[in-house]
């Protein structure tokens, strides 16, 4: 019996073993395939236009050029694109951290009538996809006159953000209420509350959620190529379909290249420095309720 038990394990063993190969087999040509066109589209950006159109495919640069990224950092509507970006993304990030941790706070800790009512409306919206209610928000923006500017793109998020509002609403659920008794006993107002108690509490999730703000705001494609045809107001992701267009005549892939690689910096940089505080907000925010 016992050397039938062995077998039986050493089976099992060998089994789990090949289950287990297979499973990092398949993950790793997912990696590689997911991974293959940002690595091609950095080494290409250090190519020379003959390489690229060349009818023998290669990855490695031969010879490596430089010259691109400084070409690219020279072009006016680019630098405009990035400065259209920043200008859309600070005024966002800052009033819309405000607005949003203090809506987070008013539906977690204070109590009102309607309240569940209202924010269950708010998750509501998150189910709605941009391209249902885009045309109706261009002829509303058109008629106020704020198509061809930054507005669209600036004015909502001035008032917060549904997805912050929930993760951060779901991140002070772990905060007892009698916090909220022991500050009114001390003749706390709701503000003074917010302010010094519970944005403090919530300030590494909250940062967290910021970044992945920004990452949306500097990558927005649609938004701006729908409410902006001006030139003067491209953001720095219309301005890379511009260079699509344009440079793609002359076969100036390695501009465009440089281009692309230079906008997603940024974000990139932003997502490996802080994917671990990323990733345990989520998983907090996710698991508290």
């Amino acid at each position: 019996m016992a050397k039938l038990d062995e077998q039986s394990s050493e089976v099992k063993t060998k089994k789990a073993k090949t289950i287990d190969g297979i499973i990092f087999l398949l993950l790793l040509i997912g990696a590689v395939a997911m991974v293959f066109p940002l690595l091609y589209m950095v080494l290409s950006s250090f190519m020379t236009k003959n390489q690229i159109l060349s009818a023998n495919f290669s990855i490695i640069p031969d010879p490596w050029k430089f010259g691109k990224y400084s070409e690219v950092l020279q072009k006016p509507e680019f630098l405009r694109g990035l400065r259209n970006t920043l200008t859309v993304a600070i005024p966002v990030l800052v009033v819309g951290a405000f607005t949003s941790s203090l809506a987070a706070f008013s539906f977690s800790k204070l109590k009102f009538k309607g309240k569940n009512g209202i924010f269950l409306g708010l998750l509501a919206t998150m189910m709605i996809p941009f391209a249902v209610v885009m045309i109706p928000q261009y002829v509303m923006f058109t008629k106020m006159g704020w198509t061809n500017s930054l507005l669209p793109l600036i004015i909502p998020g001035l008032f917060g953000n549904v997805s912050i509002i929930f993760f951060l609403r779901q991140n002070l659920t772990s905060i007892p209420d009698s916090i909220v008794e022991a500050a009114k006993l001390d003749g706390c107002s709701y503000f003074r509350m917010y302010w010094s108690i519970f944005l403090p509490l919530m300030k590494g999730a909250l940062m967290t959620q910021l970044i992945l703000w920004f990452m949306g705001i500097w990558n927005d494609y649609l938004a701006p190529t729908i409410f902006i045809q001006n030139e003067e107001w491209f953001t720095l992701q219309v301005v890379i379909r511009s260079f699509n267009a344009y440079y793609a005549v002359n076969s100036d892939y390695p501009l465009i290249m440089a281009a692309s690689v230079l906008s997603i910096l940024p974000t990139l940089l932003l997502f490996f420095f802080f994917q671990r505080y990323i990733i345990e907000s989520m998983a907090v925010s996710g698991v508290k309720g």
